[in-house]
């Protein structure tokens, strides 16, 4: 898989994360500005964490059936 494959993947889990994890601290009662620092903080981890493990993964061949998000397997049946 190329490179642009994995960096908008990276970035559809950041974003999703960021928007959960932001909107969570907002219904905690916490400040604008901490939310978007803690939605920003968890979510760079997040999203580092998820795209590295599905490279790894990627890379052995291990492919999530569950998923099935990946290119290779869009031609399974």
């Amino acid at each position: 898989m190329s490179i642009v494959f994995w960096i908008r993947r990276f970035f559809v889990v950041f974003a999703v994360a960021l928007l959960v994890i932001g909107g969570a601290q907002l219904l905690r009662g916490h400040t604008l500005s901490y939310a978007i620092t803690e939605g920003l903080i968890w979510s760079t981890i997040s999203a580092t964490v998820f795209t590295a493990t599905r490279v790894y993964h990627s890379r052995r061949a291990h492919h999530c059936a569950l998923c099935r998000d990946t290119p290779e397997q869009d031609m399974a049946p």
